[in-house]
């Protein structure tokens, strides 16, 4: 039996195909976003062969030593323009860009070539990469390791063999020993010395409340001055250690024949790793990789935020997260119960209800600029007059900080929370709530009890959507707590340990910042497609979480609806 067009339209087949074919198309599109932005930013610690050739340009030759970062077709047009000749009867040429570090001695860390000016490529296996604290990756030949000035090996060959093998192998020795005595004074830096300069802070302030009190003992005083005695003279002791970590950490270099044949000497203290990627195997090449990848994830940032890792931002985003969630929940869930169990409802509650969903567009820097002047500036600024006026004029609470941009984003948030938490209130059977009042309890009891554990999947749901919304958000944050860079931790084991007024690192603005103001742009954009990766996971894993708990609560309270 045949069915007519119009017949088939009104059976309503034709929306369902082009339902079917939109949900398609939207999840081939975020598979290939998360795909583009997974091959960009995780191919970046890949160790790519480095190459060395001979460049022809204006007449005159030159080495390139470097990594192919990327090829592009350019008109040719535009190539004559710049200066470079082209063949007649070519529309279009390649050039390639490549990554030849060396920043310290030519000023750039990338160069473009014409693809047919390169020639005579080779990949020596003795050409090394050291990865350093400072100006970016040295590309060259090692060429000698000294220790305390004095010279301990030597290689001027290119070819590999023993002597270069056996070069190579104390250089690796003596990079861990740099590596282990950077550690430790790092290690004492920031925790032993670091809570003695916190605890001398807290000191000095005890001290300036006792003045602003006119306290006139002597005896509190002269507990202080005991103390902070007591603290100079382990802090002190710290720095001889430091001192000798230091001249024992500095007591190697090496020196690296370069692309443009200088040789240059690197103190092995400034090197993070050094590696030879034309000789790796792929296993080398594997663990190569994980390493670096588990340095993004668990270090902190250096260079302009362009090398190293990203820790500091993760833990910035996740904390700042569950606070916002701490915050968002009971005022949602309280202001939802009201709305729905409590107020009468007329005029004035749809008009509240107009304005809960209309605050829900609201553009985000509004709410910023709100939390910057209310929270910061009004509140912030009270709360130090009241109790932090010792620490005056330097703000405590009455500048950005963890706590201010919590609650922005909580505001930010709420409307959601209140939705979802009416929307699962709503569908909670009168006969649940009449029940449980006809066996003797309470309204309060029965919505306490009763009503708001069935309604706890609903309450979840506004969370996850909450938490889906503002780990992204990052216009509010750079006026209320975020910086380029957070000196330490929000969370540590200083008293009270949970710093509230202390700024903190986002990885949302982590990804502003290095896309688009960095100075080195080339060496930056690979980092802003893994932190975009980085940050998608942070929220997919902050929301299965979530997921799991509702989906728990589900089950539990299953029985009960039925």
């Amino acid at each position: 039996m045949r069915i007519s067009f119009s017949e088939w339209t009104r059976s309503g087949s034709p929306w369902v195909w082009l339902n079917a074919g939109a949900v398609a198309i939207s999840v081939i599109m975020v598979i290939g976003l998360l795909g583009l932005i997974a091959v960009r930013g995780l191919g970046h610690f890949w160790p790519a062969d480095v190459l060395q050739a001979t460049y022809s340009h204006a007449g005159q030759e030159s080495v390139l030593v470097g990594e192919l970062v990327e090829s592009e077709m350019v008109p040719a047009a535009q190539l004559r323009d710049s200066g470079i000749e082209v063949p007649e009867g070519v529309d279009h040429m390649q050039r390639d860009l490549f990554k030849v570090g060396n920043r310290d001695v030519t000023g750039a860390d990338f160069v473009w070539a014409i693809d047919d000016h390169v020639t005579a490529r080779s990949y020596p296996e003795t050409l090394f990469v050291a990865e350093r604290e400072e100006w970016g990756n040295l590309y060259g030949y090692l060429r000698s390791i000294k220790q305390n000035g004095e010279l301990v090996g030597q290689y001027d060959g290119y070819d590999a063999g023993p002597e270069a093998a056996a070069l190579w192998d104390e250089l690796q020795r003596r990079i861990e020993r740099a590596r282990d005595l950077h550690a430790q004074i790092e290690s004492i830096q920031k925790g032993e010395i670091g809570a003695i300069n916190y605890e001398i802070e807290r000191l000095r302030l005890k001290e300036r409340s006792l003045e602003l009190k006119n306290v006139s003992d002597p005896a509190p005083y002269a507990d202080i001055e005991a103390r902070r005695a007591e603290l100079n003279t382990e802090y002190e002791a710290l720095q001889g250690e430091l001192l000798e970590l230091n001249q024992a950490m500095n007591r190697d270099s090496f020196t690296a024949e370069v692309a443009n044949g200088s040789t240059v000497e690197v103190q092995l203290s400034k090197v993070v790793r050094a590696f030879q990627p034309n000789a790796m195997g792929l296993f080398d090449k594997i663990g190569h990789y994980m390493a670096k990848i588990w340095e993004f994830v668990a270090d902190d940032p250096r260079e302009a935020n362009t090398e190293g890792g990203i820790f500091p931002a993760i833990y910035g985003t996740v904390l700042m997260v569950i606070l916002m969630s701490v915050m968002v929940t009971p005022f949602g869930v309280v202001a939802a119960v009201y709305l729905r169990e409590y107020a009468k409802q007329g005029f004035l509650t749809r008009v509240i209800r107009i304005a809960v969903n209309n605050l829900a567009g609201v553009p985000s820097i509004v709410y910023g600029v709100f939390g910057l002047g209310f929270f910061v500036y009004f509140l912030g600024g009270h709360i130090d007059d009241l109790f932090f006026p010792e620490a005056k004029p330097s703000p405590t609470f009455g500048t950005g900080g963890l706590m201010w941009a919590s609650l922005t984003l909580a505001l930010l948030t709420v409307p959601v929370v209140i939705v979802a938490t009416e929307e699962g209130l709503s569908r909670i059977p009168r006969a649940v709530r009449e029940g449980s009042l006809a066996l003797g309890a309470t309204k309060a009891e029965t919505l306490w009890k009763v009503v708001l554990p069935m309604a706890s999947p609903a309450i979840m749901t506004g969370v996850i959507l909450a938490i889906a919304r503002a780990a992204g958000e990052v216009a509010p944050l750079m006026l209320v707590g975020v910086v380029k860079l957070a000196p330490s931790l929000p969370l540590d084991m200083n008293y009270p340990y949970l710093h509230l007024d202390q700024k903190f690192m986002h990885l949302g603005f982590h990804i502003y910042d290095v896309g688009f103001q960095s100075p080195n742009v080339e060496a930056a954009r690979p980092l802003v497609y893994a932190t975009a990766l980085l940050l998608v996971v942070v929220i997919a894993l902050l929301n299965f979480s979530a997921i799991a708990i509702r989906n728990h609560l589900r089950e539990k309270y299953k029985a009960l609806e039925m």
